[in-house]
Order: C-alpha cells, then sequence, then structure tokens
C-alpha cells in the first residue's frame, strides 16, 4: 500500500527521527492532514504523538490502520483564558465534583465506545496506549474520571508530554440529571492542570464549540508547533 484512499500517504517511523523529512514533507504540506501506517507499536505511537500528530483508526481493506494526523489546525487552552459559566460552577460546589487521575484506561474506554457510533477508539488501539506505559518519562496516558455516587458519568483518555496535556477522546452521561456534568469535567480538568503548572491544554481539533466555550484559542498548524515544540522539546 504506497497511498491509501485520496492520497493518504504511508508515514514510515524514520521520519521522526529526521526533523528535515518532518519539516520539508509534512509540516510544511497543508495540503494533506492524515497519514497511515500499520505500525501500532507504543514507540512509534509515542513518536509520533511527541511530533505534533494526533492519531486515530480506521480500515482499509479490512485492515486496521493507524491514522497519524498533524492538523490544518489545534484549540488550546490557557488556562488563564478558562471560563466557567454560572451553572457549572454552582453544580461543582454544591455537589462537591472532584476527578479521579488515574492509568486505568478501561473503564473510560468503555465508555467512551458506548457514547460514540463507529468510534475510532479500538481494542488494539487501547492495547497500544497500554503499552506506552512506562515507556518514557516525558510520555504518560491517563484517564480522566468523574463519578456521581460511585458511578462513572464524566471522563476521558489523553496524554502528558512534558507540561502539556493532549485530549482523545471523552464521554459524558445523557441522562437528564447529569446536564452539564461532562463540562464540569472539563472545567475540574484545566483547574487540575492548572494547579500542576502545566503549560497548555492541546484540545486538537477546534471546530467543536464547547472547546472555545471553554476559553480555548485556535492555532493554525504553523503557530501551534511553534508553540508545541519550545515546550515539549524542554
Amino acid at each position: 500500500m504506497e497511498n491509501v484512499q485520496l492520497g493518504i500517504h504511508h508515514l514510515p517511523y524514520e521520519y521522526f527521527n529526521d526533523t528535515r523529512l518532518l519539516k520539508d514533507l509534512i509540516y510544511s504540506n497543508m495540503i494533506k492532514n492524515y497519514y497511515w501506517s500499520t505500525d501500532f507499536s507504543p514507540a512509534y505511537y509515542i513518536a509520533q504523538a511527541k511530533a505534533g500528530f494526533i492519531a486515530v483508526t480506521d480500515y482499509y481493506e479490512e485492515e486496521e490502520l493507524l491514522l497519524p494526523e498533524i492538523q490544518f489546525s489545534y484549540a488550546l487552552l490557557d488556562f488563564k483564558d478558562l471560563h466557567i459559566s454560572k451553572k457549572v460552577q454552582k453544580l461543582i460546589q454544591k455537589k462537591n465534583l472532584q476527578i479521579e487521575i488515574t492509568d486505568d484506561l478501561d473503564n473510560v474506554a468503555e465508555k467512551i465506545n458506548l457514547s460514540h457510533k463507529n468510534c475510532w477508539l479500538s481494542s488494539r488501539y487501547l492495547n497500544t496506549l497500554k503499552e506506552t506505559q512506562g515507556m518514557d518519562e516525558n510520555f504518560e496516558i491517563i484517564a480522566v474520571i468523574l463519578r456521581e455516587k460511585g458511578e462513572l458519568i464524566a471522563g476521558e483518555l489523553g496524554y502528558i508530554i512534558g507540561k502539556t496535556y493532549t485530549s482523545l477522546s471523552g464521554f459524558s452521561s445523557r441522562k437528564k440529571a447529569y446536564n452539564h456534568y461532562g463540562t464540569a469535567q472539563l472545567v475540574l480538568l484545566a483547574k487540575y492542570l492548572e494547579k500542576e503548572k502545566f503549560d497548555f491544554w492541546n484540545l486538537g481539533q477546534p471546530y467543536m464549540p464547547y472547546k472555545l466555550s471553554l476559553g480555548a484559542k485556535i492555532y493554525d498548524r504553523h503557530s501551534f508547533l511553534k508553540r508545541w515544540f519550545s515546550i515539549t522539546e524542554k
């Protein structure tokens, strides 16, 4: 497979060890954003994440592929810009809501798959995430959990690189009784990251309105990468 689906090109692991190739062939190409690989190894996953990609999965001719995306633009949250609505602030205070940060990914992954139709978070992808744990001192996969009376109401999976946090996917209960709990989880996570002196939160694709409502700003690819490498390569 040289090219897959409308010119999506293969992205070899070797590219991540050659800054010139990434800059000249990948980062500067503002026509393409998705690339593909059959390499689900934890080493490949960590390398593409550190290079600024955010990977999902898809199938081509019944073969599962990893699709690292170097996005055209990114939603980044600086914690000074965090916006908390009165409804969410009242909910957090009234219920004394707290989040848990854990490396137990399974329960959150199960909820994500139940919440999203045709979810890209496959069992193979999840296994890759688990296999990255402990491999690199500058890379950590986490699960974020918000519970109510022991029930898992909202949460997400993401990774820490240096003092940045990147969201992968999340969920929140659709029961009316838990309105605004998903936003509360995001607010509590932002406050946690700020307390732990993270530089920013990478929320990924900027087209979802809730990210901008939270206070995130849109960075084009060039601006994102400049800021990304100034933090992650420290």
